[in-house]
């Protein structure tokens, strides 16, 4: 009878121990509107009353909210949303968005610590939750705010003061020197689909920085060193302006970007930064001498492209940036290299330019380089 008593008493007592922490858990809501706490404070919080280790990340593994660690052995992660929640040591749980499962937390067992129970998992899980809901909230308002600031230093319509004081607003100090990105869907991502807001988001979370959507591109201003976080966007390309001073006309800087974000695209590479190309710095900036170039040099080819439905520049340009090498470009081209160097013959012709000489050759080669940035050039590989 005595040992019963003690056992019964053992589990009153734990579930007494319970019943209080889930009390204490449920007033997180509470703590996060009367004390302010930020996310790290109250997991850790958290953590104190429900005796477990709190991580939590994306479905891809990757923190899901700022302060939190996420777990560095994924094979804890559920294949779905709906399997079980027990896994050795404590539970996994989805944290629901409004898609479904937005990531998962992780709740593993402390040592010395009285774990709270399942029960108290899925709370914390419902916490995340909405403390991801408020972070996605407040991400989307900097969002509209920031690209509502981009289009008006865009327009030239902002003054520099301003302009300084709204960008320290998201975090990005104007007195030093920032850069300006174009972010770009490549052919052979999914056709009509623009880069996803989110991605870039996800990419650059660690940057202070504000985006701007503008057709199927993203613009981005941030300082420099953040780009390389935009290199590994699946189906997207970045080029990157040179660096300057908050209050400079964002003109320049958008013709950098936009002309490296085209190189990139040609050469197949996922960042290119205005001036790696040792062409584009001999190139004027003013965009009507550009198009004088490309009229004085490819006017013909151009002219004699679109009356016969040939595709003499788009094969001169490949060639040139294959290093002349006919097979890789006939191959990139899907042409035989016979059919490829009479198009180089037969644009020599029409241009008055013999492409096997040195003066021909660069005046070319900048006359493709103008049309590239001017968007002239045919499309090709």
């Amino acid at each position: 009878m005595t040992i019963a008593q003690e056992v019964a008493a053992a589990v009153s007592e734990k579930s007494a121990e319970r019943l209080g922490a889930q009390l204490q858990v449920f007033g997180a809501l509470r703590w996060m509107a009367e004390e302010n706490l930020d996310i790290p404070a109250l997991f850790d919080r958290l953590e104190q009353l429900s005796g477990y280790r709190i991580l939590l990340c994306t479905t891809q593994g990757r923190p899901l909210l700022p302060g939190v660690a996420a777990p560095e052995d994924l094979s804890v992660l559920p294949a779905h949303p709906d399997a079980p929640p027990t896994v050795p040591g404590g539970f996994v749980l989805p944290v629901l968005g409004p898609g479904g499962a937005a990531g998962y937390l992780v709740a593993l067992e402390q040592a010395g610590a009285r774990p709270a129970g399942l029960a108290v998992v899925q709370h914390l899980a419902t916490v995340a939750a909405l403390r991801l809901a408020m972070v996605r909230q407040e991400r989307e308002v900097l969002r509209r705010e920031g690209a509502e600031t981009l289009a008006e230093m865009l327009q030239d319509t902002l003054d520099p003061a301003s302009a300084q004081r709204r960008l320290a607003h998201h975090g990005l100090d104007a007195r030093r020197p920032v850069v300006l990105a174009v972010v770009r869907r490549t052919p052979d991502g999914q056709p009509g689909v623009a880069t996803p807001d989110e991605e870039v988001g996800v990419a650059l979370s660690d940057h202070p920085h504000l985006t701007l959507r503008r057709g199927e591109d993203r613009l981005v201003l941030a300082e420099p060193g953040f780009t390389e976080a935009l290199a590994g966007l699946p189906g997207a390309v970045c080029g990157v302006s040179r660096p300057f001073a908050v209050g400079e006309p964002l003109r320049v800087a958008r013709q950098e970007a936009e002309w490296a974000a085209g190189r990139a695209e040609e050469a197949g590479k996922p960042l290119v930064h205005y001036g790696e190309d040792a062409t584009g710095r001999w190139l004027p900036e003013d965009r009507r001498l550009l198009a004088a170039l490309v009229e004085q040099v490819l006017g013909e080819a151009l002219r004699y492209d679109a009356a016969h439905g040939s595709q003499l520049l788009v094969s001169v340009r490949t060639w040139m940036e294959r290093d002349r090498r006919t097979e890789d470009a006939a191959a990139a081209l899907h042409i035989h290299p016979n059919t490829l160097s009479y198009r180089l013959r037969r644009f020599g012709e029409v241009t008055g330019r013999d492409l096997a000489t040195t003066a021909a050759f660069t005046e070319v080669w900048f006359a493709v380089r103008a049309a590239t940035e001017l968007g002239v050039a045919a499309e090709g590989p």
